[in-house]
């Protein structure tokens, strides 16, 4: 399952976003390092394409696609240093997928610590491209010398050297513009700065009215380079622990709707290439996750490793089409179920069912 982990200065909000996410208990304390080990949990990823699969199926049971998410603890000034925890803090970091900056907008004087989301941001990022420039410059000359005996090392000699002189200027490797091919070459080093990003502007109640207004300069900072998201943390918290009817109600006395933090949680998962495919009966409607570009094995083998070693050929609809025609077997009276082999490349929104002999 793909992980990720909530980055931010103490007090920012992150334990309170894994409980708006995971309905957790994680300890939310308005002091430094209320988090010391990392909290780990699961949140449905929410689509409309299976709730209405399902209906059309009468299924007896229903299960969501899922994703990851850790609530690693706060960074402080220094954390590449090891101040405060960092040490432990920026170990946790390397072990996401993906990492999840929490700035804090929100006004409290109560609660300790800057209130200005871009100097989160600032901060944050610094202590992550200082600890990835002490990473490549540990690792870069041994690269080097290893490389006169083996040349395969060059590809990834260069994509160290192209990072170097990015982390030396103080630029985190997501805004950077490295290559592609030079991104991918480092990934066995697991630079924090290495993995896609996206950001949650914790707010307050009263700035709900200009979400937009707030969350604007943070946007207009990493540009096109990460999502942005701006959220009251807290409340979605609190409805994350109500039952669906009383939660619905509780965000739409707010104008907040289905609430942002489901939006981000569809971004987040999209963030990684990752995509939903899905299976649906009377038994069971589910959401396979598999990444861009899988062929139909491939999505098969999501399922059980027999379907892809055995795998014959898939038949497929897409999920709008068939809900519209009203079940399975009608589409395939009608000659809309398609039959596709080995090389099809399976998309979002696919329902699948897979044919296959062991």
């Amino acid at each position: 399952m793909e992980k990720f982990g909530f980055v931010g200065l103490p007090n920012a909000g992150k334990s309170s976003l894994y409980n708006a996410l995971t309905g957790g208990g994680a300890l939310a304390a308005p002091y430094a390092f209320a988090t010391t080990d990392p909290n780990v949990g699961v949140a449905k990823v929410f689509d409309h394409r299976l709730d209405a699969l399902a209906e059309m199926s009468h299924s007896k049971n229903v299960v969501p696609a899922s994703v990851q998410f850790n609530d690693i603890g706060g960074l402080v000034e220094g954390a590449s240093k090891g101040e405060g925890l960092g040490n432990k803090f920026l170990a946790g970091i390397r072990e996401v997928d993906a990492i999840v900056f929490v700035l804090r907008a929100f006004r409290d004087d109560d609660v300790p610590g800057p209130q200005d989301p871009l100097e989160h941001l600032r901060i944050v990022e610094l202590e992550l491209t200082y600890a990835d420039l002490e990473t490549v410059e540990k690792q870069i000359d041994k690269k080097r010398k290893a490389l006169k005996g083996d040349p395969s090392l060059r590809d990834e000699v260069e994509a160290a050297e192209a990072a170097l002189v990015h982390l030396e200027a103080g630029v985190p490797l997501y805004r950077s513009g490295l290559s592609a091919a030079h991104a991918e070459q480092l990934k066995p080093w697991f630079l924090l700065t290495n993995k896609p990003v996206l950001a949650v502007v914790n707010l307050d109640e009263g700035q709900l009215a200009e979400t937009d207004i707030v969350v604007k300069p943070v946007r207009e900072e990493v540009g096109d380079l990460a999502p942005v998201f701006g959220a009251c943390v807290q409340l979605e918290a609190e409805a994350a622990q109500l039952d669906p009817e009383d939660r619905a109600e509780m965000l739409d006395a707010y104008g907040l709707g289905e609430g942002a933090l489901v939006r981000f949680i569809q971004a987040a998962y999209h963030a990684l290439g990752l995509r939903t495919f899905l299976t649906t009966g009377e038994k069971e409607s589910r959401a396979w996750t598999f990444r861009v570009g899988s062929t139909a094995p491939q999505c098969a083998g999501r399922i059980h490793s027999d379907l892809e070693r055995g795998f014959i050929r898939a038949e497929t609809i897409h999920w709008d089409e068939l809900v519209e025609i009203g079940s399975w077997a009608k589409a395939r009276e009608l000659g809309k179920v398609r039959q596709e082999g080995k090389d099809y490349v399976v998309e979002d929104g696919d329902v699948l069912e897979i044919r296959f002999n062991v």
